[in-house]
């Protein structure tokens, strides 16, 4: 009798421990971001000035144009799921929850986001360069991404030591390989002790995805595209590049010209307005 009652026993309990396990929710998984830089649809191949293998571009204006360095900064990553919910990844800590993209070191193309709770995802939200209230040279608090923007082969960092560069492009344009050098990043004002925010540049990328990113028994890829024709071609503003130091030029030094440098802060990341997705749309989710 004493058998009978330990069989039974253990016969309801492996159906319990089965009935348990089939309603489980699958785990949490991760979530790879690819992006592909591109003219267009064509990857951005980085060269000199005299190479013959890098990708050129020619824009709205006809200025030909090619690369031979493409950074930028992505932060404040939020996955959407198809209720609403907003999930949070690490947006206010930038060791865990920010990453330096380089063309030229494509391991940094694909940034996994890991432990994921499992659900269904429709939209993806993400920031060009860092919010404001975390954009400071902060070597103590978040010592891997500052080593990272700090790096002799990054240099994601103003000279003048309060904040991060967002994006940095370095080129040569026009027939004769005049350079070019375009970076961005949020401004001050005022003077040390006293700043002030000046330009804001960075812009809240919102992006629907094409096919719902399940996660749970998948790991998801979402394949970005970000389009570097609009840096000069884009929808607020057609640019010409011009060489020189005055309140006009823009195509290098622009550091010290906050007016010009918005145009492009604008064209890749959008206005912030009417504008949501800048130079980013989504190419393909893969469960």
């Amino acid at each position: 009798m004493n058998n009978l009652k330990k069989f039974g026993s253990a016969v309801i309990c492996s159906l319990t421990l089965m009935s348990c396990s089939k309603n489980d929710n699958p785990v949490a998984n991760n979530v790879t971001l690819q992006f592909n830089n591109t003219f267009a649809d064509q990857t951005i191949v980085l060269g000199g000035a005299t190479s013959t293998t890098a990708t050129v571009n020619t824009s709205a204006e006809g200025q030909v144009h090619h690369f031979s360095e493409l950074k930028y900064v992505i932060s404040n990553i939020r996955l959407i799921k198809a209720d609403g919910t907003e999930f949070p990844y690490h947006v206010n800590d930038l060791d865990q929850g920010a990453t330096v993209l380089d063309q030229s070191k494509l391991s940094t193309l694909a940034y996994v986001l890991t432990d994921i709770p499992s659900g269904d995802y429709k939209q993806i939200k993400f920031g060009l360069g860092i919010k404001q209230d975390i954009n400071t040279l902060d070597q103590v608090k978040f010592p891997v991404f500052y080593a990272t923007a700090g790096a002799n082969d990054t240099e994601m960092m103003w000279e003048w030591g309060t904040g991060y560069r967002f994006t940095k492009i370095e080129g040569f344009y026009d027939t004769d390989n005049k350079t070019l050098s375009i970076h961005t990043g949020s401004t001050v004002e005022g003077s040390e002790g006293n700043y002030t925010q000046g330009v804001d540049a960075y812009r809240d990328i919102i992006l629907d995805l094409s096919t719902h990113a399940i996660v749970g028994e998948s790991s998801p890829v979402i394949t970005i595209k970000a389009d570097f024709d609009m840096l000069l071609s884009g929808k607020a503003n057609t640019i010409t590049l011009s060489t020189g130091t005055g309140m006009d030029d823009n195509a290098t030094p622009n550091i010290h010209t906050a007016v010009q440098m918005l145009k492009f802060v604008n064209n890749l990341g959008g206005d912030g307005s009417s504008d949501v997705t800048g130079m980013f749309s989504v190419l393909n989710v893969a469960n």
